[in-house]
């Protein structure tokens, strides 16, 4: 038996940015700030922060491109994947990220300032569709990482 989960909660370090595959699919990376609090050697707190690369495929793409900006907190649940390709010197490149399958807004999102009757959203979850990405998802993608 395998398993590989990934749960993390941390704040956008960016926009979202949403792209499509040739053949139409929605895909949308995004980074994630996830901070550590603890006491270094000299009993001082010190702070640490991991970066997490996530990209969401489908539906879930689209909605998180539409509804998260930076800033935002958020709670993303899926899988680490990494990734090999080459760059245009013919260097092999490594990327790991989160193929998220969830993710839920865990703030409320700020009012838009062109449209001060919308009340304050719900925290918003969403989650990939049951079908998950395509089987040719990073081979459609035209020269990447992101």
């Amino acid at each position: 038996m395998s398993l590989n989960k990934c749960m993390i909660i941390g704040n956008l370090g960016r926009d979202p940015e949403m792209r499509y595959t040739p053949n139409g699919q929605a895909v949308t990376q995004f980074t994630v700030a996830v901070n550590r609090n603890y006491k270094g050697q000299s009993g001082d707190w010190q702070e640490e922060t991991e970066w997490f690369r996530v990209v969401a495929w489908g539906p879930l793409a689209e909605r998180t491109a539409e509804y998260l900006r930076k800033g935002r907190k958020v709670y993303v649940e899926g899988r680490l994947q990494t990734r090999q390709w080459e760059d245009r010197e013919g260097q092999k490149r490594y990327t790991t990220e989160l193929i998220a399958q969830t993710v839920t807004a865990l703030d409320s999102r700020p009012r838009d300032e062109t449209d001060a009757s919308e009340a304050v959203a719900r925290p918003a979850r969403h989650e990939a569709a049951p079908s998950g990405e395509p089987a040719d998802a990073y081979t459609d993608l035209d020269d990447l990482p992101f």
